[in-house]
């Protein structure tokens, strides 16, 4: 008999692969059950309704993600090494999770305001002022909101892309990677900061 997986951490999981493939309406709750070996009545034991568990099962998926970029925070090492620190933590954390960045991108289409700030606030939100910071530190009279905004959205955006981008003129495997990925944005950010 197949054993049935019916933990929270386990709905959330489970939660976590179907809404990522299919986005927050593409997804029942009867949908939601049926991996983990539930009745869609006992998903409603463990979560009231369907954006309850949505709500859930995003800071599931994102809060673990963000303490791996404390280290960063807490590094007592130049604003520069930080800076790169940071970069290269946050480019191979979105390199190594696809769920993440799918979820990420649904948001965006969705448009729903209270998911886009559960967004914001438990993915963005710790990479956003961790990197701020750090490029006020390097360039006081620099613009590091959309600094910031521009580098995080250029690492998430080139994994969302990179199965077009293998198609076009120019491009060779180590474009994949996230360490040259990391290198290259830290270059674009030191040659904006004039640090280079």
């Amino acid at each position: 008999m197949k054993e049935q997986k019916n933990s929270r951490a386990d709905i959330l999981q489970n939660a976590a692969t179907l809404f990522a493939a299919r986005g927050y309406n593409g997804v029942s709750m009867r949908e939601l059950s049926k991996p983990i070996g539930l009745t869609a009545a006992a998903l409603y034991h463990h979560f009231p309704d369907k954006k309850t568990l949505y709500l859930e099962m995003m800071k599931y998926v994102f809060t673990d993600k963000a303490l791996v970029l404390q280290t960063s925070l807490n590094s007592k090492d130049t604003p520069l090494e930080r800076l790169e620190s940071l970069v290269d933590s946050f480019t191979l954390l979105v390199s190594n999770n696809p769920e993440l960045r799918a979820l990420v991108l649904w948001e965006l289409l969705d448009d729903d305001e209270e998911r886009l700030k559960l967004v914001a606030e438990d993915v963005l939100m710790v990479p956003f002022k961790a990197m701020t910071k750090v490029i006020s530190e390097l360039a006081p009279d620099a613009d590091s909101y959309m600094l910031t905004m521009s580098s995080l959205w250029l690492i998430m955006s080139h994994f969302e892309t990179a199965s077009m981008c293998r198609f076009l003129p120019g491009w060779m495997p180590e474009h994949d990677d996230p360490k040259y990925i990391s290198r290259h944005l830290l270059g674009l950010i030191k040659k904006n900061l004039s640090l280079d």
